[in-house]
């Protein structure tokens, strides 16, 4: 009965760790899926609202079409910034001190952007026409900050790739002259090869090329010479018969 209980407790602990897995993926699933219509929805908002600035700065003369000019190139510039940043620092994370910067500017943006929406649904023309100078100063301060940063990223980036061109072309500069160097023939290094194995095969005190002179036979074929005699060795006595 006891190995029966743990058989059931083991596949219901299997069971609801299955049904778990599932829930956490089906809601995975589900926020990735609700993030990418979130997007979809801001990218066309974006694009309705773009599409209907430049309408109004080219069909409206006067108050309206300078509120709706400031705005299109308000987004504009930050718009380009924050794709120039975040496209920059994949390779470059020294530019996440900038998007700190650019993210503060963006809060001054996104303060302007509703103040003048807001201004282009006032009925007292008169008034926002008197805003107007401060309001296209704000924007110019703005917008001056985002090209900078924009435009200090991608020097930036266009200076490390013109360095790393560089370093590339040395190397390959490098490798060419080796590839070049024709001061050893071939056949030069054939024949070297050939006279070092010759000269491996040579015996010892033998002539480079010939054949080796027959070496001396056994001892009793060639006797040895005699001994030289030395003048305080006395003289071999004579042997004696009997």
């Amino acid at each position: 009965m006891e190995a029966g209980a743990l058989v059931i407790i083991f596949a219901l602990l299997v069971l609801f760790s299955v049904l778990g897995l599932g829930a956490w993926a089906t809601a995975k699933a589900v926020g990735a899926a609700k993030r990418g219509v979130d997007r979809t929805i801001t990218q066309a908002r974006r694009t309705v609202e773009d599409t209907t600035l430049k309408a109004k700065s080219l069909g409206q003369i006067g108050v309206t079409a300078s509120l709706a000019q400031l705005r299109l190139d308000l987004r504009t510039s930050m718009r380009a910034t924050q794709q120039a940043l975040h496209d920059g620092v994949r390779s470059d994370p020294s530019l996440k001190e900038s998007i700190g910067l650019f993210e503060r500017l963006s809060a001054h943006g996104r303060e302007l952007d509703d103040e003048l929406r807001r201004l282009e649904q006032e009925p007292d023309r008169k008034r926002t026409a008197e805003m107007l100078p401060e309001l296209r100063e704000r924007a110019a301060k703005i917008k001056q900050s985002a090209d900078s940063l924009r435009w200090a990223a991608r020097e930036r980036a266009r200076r490390f790739s013109e360095d790393e061109l560089s370093s590339l072309s040395e190397q390959i500069e490098v490798e060419s002259g080796a590839l070049r160097d024709w001061s050893r023939e071939p056949v030069d290094d054939l024949a070297a090869a050939a006279a070092a194995w010759d000269a491996a095969q040579t015996p010892p005190g033998a002539a480079p090329g010939r054949d080796a002179q027959a070496e001396p036979g056994p001892a009793a074929l060639n006797p040895s010479a005699p001994a030289p005699s030395y003048p305080w060795q006395k003289a071999p006595r004579p042997e004696t018969t009997t």
